[in-house]
């Protein structure tokens, strides 16, 4: 079709490079949590100290400098504490420098799209590749003065790119703004210092294979016990051997518990990271480590026995399970999850969604199949318009979490994740599939054509279904032709079978050796044996 864009391969989703478990420290001393907040504060400080230096180095940072911001930091602390400081700095240091470019491009398609729109009359209709001229001339006005703002936004984040400047908040940024704005927040300014110094602690280390359990600065034994090695400063406060410190509290993971008493047994590499929540009054330790890569099943396997496409949704995932062919099968499922409330409850919502949809698919041992969806660039208000809705619902869209978590949990059930282009499958499913699968009973959802549009595509098939035949010829005594037959099915094109002598019910047409086809039985030369099979019609009167 004459301009559509160019679609994607569809293509089995890898699985995790890594995971990460968190469990609570129960029963901690007040001496315990009184040096792990000094700690904490301590190699906050070295890490803010050289985050600064980091970012002073710009893009030309090369590893002799990495190696003497090490040795700077060993000092303070150990050659390990600094190896983490050191390495969580950069990583810090490489996200701010891709959200810039990020912030960049998304400044680039606001300013394209407002200069696009003030290029034309007021009030020319768009189409559906570009938006048309703005309705009155208050508008046009408004969008000009906002078209000047975002191109000075534009060429300053342009100049801080050019010179390697990154604007960093150890703490997040969101968390200082929260501090002019107590009230709204529900908060005091006592409350906002203790989660802010919360915030800035730096209590991780990197594992390392061949030591003790994993980890030599923080260490778990396969009992719970923990364990950390002090920096020089508050090395006096130690209370094992070799400058450590033991805590009170035991620790235990519940979720992948076997793993990591795995891992920890044949001191294979553990990170482990000890942070406070300061609204709960707890302290937690997460462990995580990195994943062997493994080989992905391929494309074929994964969609031999049917799969189940699945459209994403603000408040609900919309699934119909798809049998090889490209027909659905059954009705279709629905798992609702809600967005709204603090990021946890979001959270746990999306998993239990997840969850259900992944049990379901593994007990029937299908794929999954999901739109490969990235609305990084979609959510401008330049991009659609006075659409505040509209807006709303693709900024609500968990994408980025959704796809994470799918990947993650089915990778452990091991079912494999099939991921298509999203052009068009909500349009062509409502227009293809929404009235077709609509019966007495049962009304199909827009969402719900979306999925089996999403299946087909995931199968190798086209979204169009066939045009049926005339009604008086839907039906043969054979069953219906619109059900699609597979491409290696035999005599999928095969002649019909012919019918000799009269249209009686006393005579069973078709009865003769080569019956498919139509000249078969009236060659000359037949053999014996074809016109021994072949049965005459009988009389119609006696």
């Amino acid at each position: 079709m004459a301009g559509l864009r160019e679609m994607a391969v569809p293509f089995v989703v890898p699985g995790p490079s890594g995971v990460a478990v968190r469990t609570r420290l129960k029963g901690l001393a007040g001496e315990d949590e009184k040096v792990l907040r000094l700690v904490g504060d301590h190699l906050g400080s070295l890490a803010s100290r050289d985050l600064r230096t980091r970012c002073a180095a710009g893009p030309d940072h090369d590893g002799e400098q990495w190696a003497r911001r090490k040795r700077v930091l060993t000092e303070g602390s150990s050659s390990r504490w600094a190896g983490s400081v050191t390495r969580a700095t950069h990583d810090q240091w490489a996200l701010a420098r891709r959200g810039q470019l990020a912030h960049i491009q998304s400044l680039r398609a606001g300013v394209r799209t407002i200069a696009h729109r003030l290029s034309l009359p007021l009030g020319e209709k768009g189409s559906k590749r570009a938006p048309g001229g703005y309705r009155s001339r208050r508008e046009w006005h408004a969008k000009a003065r906002r078209l000047h703002v975002l191109e000075d936004r534009l060429q300053a984040a342009q100049a801080d790119w050019q010179a390697g400047v990154v604007h960093v908040v150890r703490g997040g940024k969101r968390l200082l703004t929260t501090r002019h704005h107590l009230e709204e927040a529900q908060s005091t300014e006592e409350e906002w210092h203790r989660r802010w110094r919360a915030e800035r602690r730096f209590l991780q280390a990197d594992g390392e294979s061949g030591k003790r359990y994993g980890n030599e600065t923080i260490r778990v034994t396969p009992d719970g016990e923990v364990s950390i090695r002090l920096p020089a400063p508050p090395a006096h406060l130690a209370n094992a051997a070799h400058g450590r410190y033991v805590l009170a509290a035991t620790v235990s993971f519940a979720h992948r518990g076997g793993q990591w008493a795995d891992r920890v047994t044949a001191n294979r590499a553990v990170a482990y990271r000890v942070h406070e929540d300061t609204d709960r009054g707890r302290w937690y330790v997460t462990a995580s480590w990195t994943l062997p890569p493994t080989r992905t099943v391929p494309l074929e396997t994964a969609r031999a026995d049917g799969l189940v496409g699945v459209d994403t949704n603000a408040d609900h995932l919309a699934a119909w399970r798809m049998d090889r062919h490209g027909n659905p099968v059954g009705a279709p499922l629905r798992f609702d999850y809600d967005l709204t409330g603090t990021a946890p409850h979001r959270d746990a919502q999306i998993r239990h969604a997840l969850i259900r949809l992944l049990h379901w698919a593994g007990r029937h041992r299908l794929a999954v199949a999901v739109e490969d969806l990235d609305f990084t660039t979609e959510k401008s208000r330049e991009k659609h318009g006075r659409g505040r809705r509209f807006r709303d619902l693709v900024s609500g869209l968990p994408t980025s979490r959704l796809r994470s978590r799918l990947v993650g949990m089915a990778a452990e059930l091991g079912i494999p994740v099939i991921a298509v282009d999203p052009a068009y499958t909500s349009r062509w499913g409502a227009q293809h599939w929404q009235e077709p699968l609509t019966g007495n009973t049962r009304k199909t959802t827009r969402h719900e054509g979306a999925a089996v549009a999403i299946g087909r595509r995931a199968l190798g098939h086209s979204i169009r279904r066939r045009t049926a035949p005339p009604r008086i010829h839907q039906s043969d005594g054979c069953g219906h032709r619109t059900v699609q037959a597979g491409s290696v099915a035999p005599g999928r094109e095969g002649h019909r079978p012919r019918m000799p002598g009269p249209r009686t019910r006393s005579v069973p047409p078709g009865r003769g050796v080569n019956v498919v086809d139509q000249n078969t039985q009236h060659r000359p030369g037949c053999s014996a044996e074809q016109e021994f099979w072949q049965q005459d019609s009988l009389p119609l009167s006696l």
